[in-house]
């Protein structure tokens, strides 16, 4: 009789991870990254639309993204995305980020960071290195339209636009 019950287990084992794996695999396709970004307590409009996929491990943050071609949205200033945007989601922020640079005064600088103190502040904060830039949440509550690139790279060096 215990051969018999030991039988069992392995299939049952067997049905367990397979309905768990599916269920995994279920509410990835489901979610966005703007879902990530909301539940990160981050605006969604800090990515662009046209976002043609993205990853995200949910353990150490780490996310990346993939457009099809890089491309510049407005906000107070241009912001450019690289096709390829990478970093590090947390509550409230964005570290170690690529990808992405902002205008300030003619020059392209490397955004690095992205994070927001108090939401009730309305405030989100920008770092591009050599400056922390304050800009108004509200700018950011929708994901911009981004045309294709102009003038502009991300590549860690200064540059002007011209």
């Amino acid at each position: 009789m215990a051969k018999a019950g030991g039988v069992w287990i392995l299939p049952l084992i067997a049905a367990w991870w397979w309905l768990s794996t599916a269920a995994t695999v279920r509410g990835s396709n489901s979610t966005t990254i703007y879902d990530e970004l909301r539940a990160q307590g981050l605006p969604v409009g800090l990515l662009p639309k046209g976002i043609a996929k993205y990853s995200f491990n949910g353990t150490s943050g780490e996310f990346e993204v993939w457009m099809p071609e890089p491309c510049n949205a407005k906000f107070e200033n241009e912001v450019h995305y690289d096709s390829n945007i990478k970093g590090i989601l947390g509550f409230g922020r964005i570290g170690k980020l690529s990808g992405m640079s902002a205008q300030e005064l003619f020059l392209w600088f490397p955004v690095k960071g992205i994070r927001v103190d108090v939401p009730t502040s309305g405030l989100i904060h920008f770092d591009v290195g050599v400056a922390d830039k304050q800009l108004s949440l509200s700018l950011f509550e929708d994901p911009p339209d981004c045309n294709p690139e102009v003038n502009a790279g991300s590549e860690g060096v200064l540059r002007a636009a011209w």
